[in-house]
Parts: structure tokens; sequence; C-alpha cells
């Protein structure tokens, strides 16, 4: 009974630290080679504008070296007040030495807008990753912060500002982990 209380303390323990960012991305890796990347129903920190083509950067998402090989395999993510173009694309610069992964190319419209206290992103985007790029992002944070006008680590110091946070949703080793540490739990209840 001690376990099971120290692990539900654990939850509620979490859940209070992630609930007092915002979350307006969901990371998906759940599937391998692949990552998709899902709105919330997070609301934007900060009123700013910027170019499409800068896009948003999601900090510390990688957590190795290595080119990003990635293709798109459906999607209409953008910020909640542009049309989608249907095409976001991805980005990693300084691959050795950047941690993040830059969205841009979302909207039609080649300048966006986000408003603090509104809803900051809609729909979701689906890319195939090769097997290295996939390894990388397993390897970095489970969650982090999302700023925008920037396409690398450099613009953060630039000027471009925090609009919420990120967070990555269990890798498959660590769901088969959960999962044998929950047949334990029952096995041994017997």
């Amino acid at each position: 009974m001690n376990k099971i209380t120290t692990i539900a303390g654990l939850a509620v323990a979490v859940s209070a630290l992630t609930a007092s960012a915002e979350v307006l991305l969901e990371i998906d890796l759940s599937v391998a080679d692949q990552i998709t990347i899902s709105a919330t129903g997070g609301l934007s920190a900060v009123d700013a504008s910027g170019d499409d083509f800068t896009g948003i950067y999601l900090d510390g998402l990688f957590g190795g070296d290595g080119v990003l090989t990635s293709s798109l395999v459906s999607g209409d993510l953008t910020n909640a007040e542009n049309p989608s173009d249907g095409s976001p694309s991805l980005f990693r610069a300084n691959s050795g030495t950047d941690t993040g992964l830059n969205i841009w190319s979302f909207s039609s419209d080649s300048i966006v807008t986000f408003t603090a206290g509104s809803l900051a992103f809609t729909g979701s985007a689906t890319f195939d990753l090769d097997s290295l790029s996939y390894a990388n992002l397993l390897a970095g944070n489970t969650s982090g912060d999302i700023y925008f006008p920037a396409d690398s680590f450099d613009d953060i110091a630039a000027g471009a500002v925090s609009l919420g946070t990120y967070y990555v949703v269990p890798a498959p080793g660590s769901l088969a982990l959960l999962g044998l540490g929950g047949m334990a739990c029952v096995r041994r209840r017997r």
C-alpha cells in the first residue's frame, strides 16, 4: 500500500509542477521514427508578431548530435490567429550544438500573431524521421519552453519571447517500462 501511495503522491506532485506553465503543444514520440506535434487548448503567455518563415522554437527537445531528417506525413498545425497552409516544416540548426527544434512555414500568412490570453495553436502535424533523429528526440527533454519568433537558440537572446511550454508524451520504451511495472505490482499482490 505504501508504494501505491508514494506513486500517487509523485504523480500529483508532477502534475502540480507542470500545471504552473501553460502547455501549448504536445509532442508525441510513441510511434517509432515519427513525431506528431499537436495543439492543446493552451493560451499564449504574451502578445507577439513575427515572420512565419522564422517560426517557433522548442528549446531543449533534442538530446544528441546529428542532422534532422524529416518528411511531412500530414498536418494543419498553425498558430490560432492565422490560417494553416497545410505544410508545416521542421528545422534543426547547428545540429551538434543547438538542442532545439524549429517549426516554420505553418501559415499561409507571412506574418503571424499570438495574443496573450488567447488560444495559441490549432491542429497537428505528423512527420516521419530517420532513426538517428528519432533517437535524439527520445534522449531530449520531456518538456521545455516555446519561443517566437525563433529558429535557433541564438534567437532567444536576440529578443524572442516565451509563448508557453511543450510536453513530450512518453516514448515507447517508457510505456513498456510502465507496463512491466504495473504487471509486477499486480503479480506481487496475488
